[in-house]
């Protein structure tokens, strides 16, 4: 039985709203996602050959991340860090590791009254964490994306795709890092030095500064005071509305 053109209009990919595009730059965007499913589609139509419709995957439950598609994530545990800011622990199966490059990303895909929205995070793990991940997230009261994250409880799961961007860089490249960072903009900043602390023959020298709004609101203190002890590493914090 032919079928007809309703048939294969049904199957058609919808193109992407605004707010589903996060605005890092990513590559593939969700637009570059639109477009490889849209020649998917028009190759199957003209063929009629659903099944070339198959290599198209909206969601994928095993832990590995893709940019093309979201793979599900269960959260492990969630630290409330200030009063707007959390940290997300997620769980990947065995020893496995997320495996990101240096200051890579990754895009978050929420649902908020019926509205599709993504958003990009750093993760604040070493990039060779196993068995997991954590991301450091601010939620912001008129935000779209963060009523849809301040309802989130540990077991609750989670869509994420990537890898995105990253940070070039190779062990005693530069004599000194100057890292400047302003409230969770310290997120990509954290693998990174963690990267070279945790490299014993890496002689780079880091001078953190963390621009915060009281000493309170600084974010993972025991891990910057831990990373503070080394050698190499200085933190100095700028507060905006110390007392």
């Amino acid at each position: 039985m032919s079928e007809s053109e309703d048939d294969w209009l049904s199957l058609m990919p919808t193109e992407p709203l605004q707010s589903q595009c996060c605005g890092s730059g990513c590559k593939p965007c969700v637009y570059d996602v639109y477009q490889k499913e849209l020649a998917q589609w028009e190759e199957a139509k003209a063929k009629k050959d659903r099944s070339l419709l198959t290599k198209q995957k909206e969601e994928s439950s095993n832990s590995e991340l893709n940019p093309d598609t979201f793979t599900a994530f269960k959260i492990s545990s969630v630290e409330q860090l200030t009063e707007d800011t959390y940290q997300y622990k997620f769980e990947l199966p065995g020893n496995s590791s997320l495996g990101l490059s240096l200051g890579q990303h990754i895009v978050l895909r929420g649902m908020v009254k019926g509205l599709e929205v993504q958003r990009a995070y750093t993760p604040v793990s070493p990039v060779n964490a196993e068995g997991y991940f954590e991301v450091l997230i601010k939620c912001y009261k008129a935000g779209l994306m963060s009523q849809y994250i301040k309802s989130w409880i540990e077991g609750d799961t989670v869509f994420w795709r990537g890898p995105f961007g990253g940070f070039p860089y190779c062990p005693n490249q530069y004599g000194e890092l100057i890292m400047l960072a302003s409230g969770t903009g310290i997120a990509p900043m954290l693998p990174i030095l963690q990267y070279i602390t945790e490299n014993e023959d890496d002689e780079t020298f880091i001078t953190l500064v963390g621009c915060f709004r009281t000493f309170e609101n600084i974010y993972l203190k025991p891990l910057l005071q831990d990373q503070s002890r080394y050698w190499n590493v200085r933190t100095c914090y700028v507060l905006s509305q110390a007392s």
